[in-house]
């Protein structure tokens, strides 16, 4: 299996498509999910269909086979791809969960790379290195907070930016804090769903700085529905009952778009806020489709309605 991966990944999809077929017409490509996070591209030629996630699943065969490929190799293959394929996932989560110095030194050199793809792979890295911590003391993890914090107040490259505040959303503490604060009024919307999701990261589940609460306020009515979105989200995971925080919940319940009304009625049941029941109850049951991730945000209303009604 290792073997028949390789042959496809060194080939090209398209390249062994066209050899296998020994057709020269014009292939059909479409992107496809291929799992929960990440896509792949599929390709149609001769009455043949395969995807092109080969690299991926030779960094995945490799891992349980125990074949160990080198940082530049793994690092190759991510950035054959965009950031949303399976390629780049994979060896991003394999090189993140190398907790040795090599590993860390090559996140350090993309970080400092001109093409912002190579830069957008070490921020990936660093994001993960902390993320996969056992904790926040451990070494790896100190290290990519402190390297995240700073590369966010030098980073240029929107998307690049966005990934490096997202790696400060999983760590309490005011410095990654004032680094995200930095960028709330940046004018890429990505950057700003980065920030509306890290703020309110606290040991303390009801803890909000004034200034964390006054920024998720404002994000709450931003522009971009995504960035409500991620701002509703973290001002629901607080909980601390804050009452402009649930009125401006509550407000979202009249947004014109469902998956907005959805995050305030979850949002809403979190802080016990009775709004939620009347919300959940105008947008009735799951839409088919839609079933698994709307009932979770709605099973929140209904949650906090058997509380209300046992009490």
């Amino acid at each position: 299996m290792r073997d028949l991966a390789r042959s496809w990944h060194e080939a090209g999809t398209e390249a062994e498509l066209r050899r296998r077929t020994g057709s020269q017409d014009d292939l059909v490509y479409t992107r496809v999910q291929d799992d929960e996070y990440y896509t792949v591209g599929e390709l149609t030629l001769g009455g043949i269909t395969v995807r092109d996630g080969h690299g991926a699943i030779l960094t995945a065969l490799e891992d349980q086979l125990g074949v160990r490929a080198s940082c530049e190799e793994l690092i190759t293959r991510a950035l054959d791809r965009d950031q949303d394929h399976a390629a780049w996932g994979r060896s991003a989560i394999v090189l993140a969960h190398r907790r040795e110095q090599e590993t860390w030194t090559a996140a350090e050199t993309l970080r400092a790379d001109a093409d912002p793809s190579r830069r957008l792979f070490g921020a990936e890295l660093m994001r993960l290195f902390e993320l996969f911590a056992d904790s926040h003391e451990e070494e790896f993890s100190v290290l990519a907070v402190d390297a995240l914090t700073d590369w966010s107040a030098e980073e240029t490259d929107s998307a690049v930016l966005a990934e490096v505040l997202h790696g400060l959303g999983s760590y309490s503490g005011p410095r990654a804090e004032a680094a995200l604060l930095a960028h709330v009024g940046h004018h890429d919307a990505g950057v700003r769903r980065a920030v509306a999701a890290g703020l309110g990261t606290s040991l303390d589940s009801t803890y909000l700085s004034e200034e964390a609460r006054e920024a998720l306020l404002a994000l709450m009515s931003d522009s971009d529905t995504d960035v409500r979105i991620a701002a509703c989200l973290s001002v629901g995971a607080v909980g601390n009952g804050d009452f402009a925080l649930t009125d401006a919940m509550a407000a979202l319940l009249h947004h014109p778009e469902r998956r907005v009304q959805l995050v305030a009625v979850y949002g809403l049941a979190l802080h016990n806020d009775e709004r939620c029941v009347e919300g959940a109850d105008r947008l009735g049951q799951p839409r088919p489709g839609f079933r698994n991730e709307e009932a979770g945000y709605l099973d929140a209303a209904w949650r906090y309605q058997w509380r209300r009604n046992d009490n």
